[in-house]
């Protein structure tokens, strides 16, 4: 989700609790999302820590915790926010202490839900495990709702009447849980108007930035096939068919392109792409003195790289 939606959501909540520290939680809510300027230059110098990126590490329970109350302890010097007050020319002073702490988690927590709801998820339960958690219902980023975030927050800005303000979040809740409510009506629609076929025995849909178009992928009880497709569920119009195999091997046997691929799964970038990716699969091809490996998504959402190469020799 947006960095506007992640500090508005708790504020609105916070204003609806009639709380005295809104900015405590909304500054709670966004600041999981600094990882990419504090952490994810850790995970460039030391690619085994690919977690130190964004959406990794801070987009947890535990570390969701420690990022919002350090965020909130530096915004709450007061040469921090008075320096950036007057900047905006607001008052944004803010406490640090257990009460603010706690309400700077909770909107944390708000963030960690709304990114529940995007394409690939978060690593909700790191560092026990590095599984991702998503309910694949919006796309990374929404533009509508981040365009429409960014006009409340204005006129939260701006020098109005309550009561306008009032209407202005209302109105945003309303259409952020009804854009919620058309994608996730949406999804179910996707994957009822396509039933598997033949071997493949698991369908499911995931958001594109299109409300109405879903990347479906069919696949075998074993994930060694796929049929992977774009779907229109207004016209009902299938895009893009395509059937892939999980390992491709051209040139060599497949033991030995399998013993090559498990060297290169001990590669952090191949431990980072595979961790990123929905369905992993492998173009093998040998030349006689080396393995050149091409690892791709079956999903290519256009968010992150869809293909890496590695040599094995």
């Amino acid at each position: 989700m947006d960095f506007f939606t992640h500090f508005l959501v708790p504020f609105i909540v916070l204003f609806a609790l009639k709380s005295k520290n809104k900015l405590e939680g909304a500054f709670g809510g966004i600041s999981l999302d600094f990882d990419t300027i504090f952490i994810t230059w850790i995970g460039f110098l030391v690619p085994y820590l690919f977690v130190f990126s964004h959406r990794g590490i801070t987009h947890s329970f535990i570390f969701a915790g420690v990022s919002s109350t350090l965020f909130l302890f530096i915004i709450s010097r007061k040469q921090i926010n008075g320096f950036i007050g007057k900047i905006i020319r607001r008052d944004i002073s803010v406490k640090f202490n257990f009460k603010t702490v706690g309400i700077a988690y909770f909107g944390a927590l708000i963030h960690l839900f709304l990114d529940c709801l995007t394409s690939r998820g978060i690593p909700l339960l790191y560092p026990f495990t590095l599984e991702r958690f998503s309910a694949e219902i919006y796309y990374y980023i929404d533009i509508t709702t981040a365009i429409i975030a960014l006009i409340v927050i204005f006129i939260l800005y701006l020098k109005l009447d309550m009561k306008y303000k009032k209407v202005a979040m209302v109105v945003f809740m309303i259409i952020l849980i009804s854009f919620g409510g058309v994608r996730a009506y949406e999804k179910v629609n996707a994957i009822d108007d396509n039933h598997v076929t033949g071997n493949f025995t698991q369908i499911t849909a995931y958001p594109t930035n299109d409300i109405f178009r879903w990347t479906i992928v069919e696949s075998d009880s074993k994930n060694s096939n796929y049929y992977s497709f774009k779907y229109n569920t207004l016209n009902k119009e299938k895009l893009d068919s395509k059937r892939i195999q999980n390992l491709t091997v051209i040139g060599g046997s497949v033991q030995s392109a399998q013993e090559a691929i498990s060297k290169a799964d001990k590669l952090p970038e191949i431990q980072n792409f595979r961790w990123d990716a929905y369905y992993t699969c492998i173009n093998a091809s040998y030349n006689g003195k080396e393995w050149k490996l091409i690892y791709f998504d079956v999903v290519d959402t256009g968010y992150h790289s869809n293909n890496i190469t590695v040599i094995i020799p």
